[in-house]
């Protein structure tokens, strides 16, 4: 059974950066990732500060980030990452039908993925970057 770290029983440093979460998400509670993560406070920090500085607006924008990490989570068989990202891709104006698509374009993306894995097919020249 995974230990959570319930704000109630959280340090003052951990407490400190559940209340970052809640101002940065704009929410009034704090989720089970971070809950696990608080058993290690520099962890927990790290990944935050990580996380910050990553999923924030930039040339890619706020929904597109959201939309890869589904494809990612959904790679790699991570149900709460699934979950929760397709929670803020929703939040972010994700509708149902751009989820469908996704989620057409990462089953395809990973059959052909283990099919050039399989056949070990060599990189044309016209798409390599050297």
């Amino acid at each position: 059974m995974t230990i959570l770290i319930e704000e109630s029983e959280a340090s003052p440093e951990v407490k400190a950066i559940y209340e970052d979460i809640k101002a940065v998400r704009k929410v009034d509670w704090v989720n089970n990732f971070w809950k696990a993560m608080a058993r290690h406070p520099a962890t927990l920090k790290r990944m935050w500060d990580n996380i910050k500085q990553v999923m924030a607006p930039g040339a890619i924008d706020p929904l597109t980030k959201e939309m890869i990490y589904i494809a990612v989570s959904v790679t790699n068989n991570s149900r709460y990452c699934i979950a929760s990202h397709s929670a803020a891709a929703r939040a972010k104006g994700m509708t149902e039908e751009q989820y469908a698509e996704l989620l057409a374009v990462i089953g395809l993306a990973n059959e052909t993925n283990r099919l050039v894995h399989g056949y070990d097919v060599p990189v044309d020249p016209q798409f390599s970057t050297d």
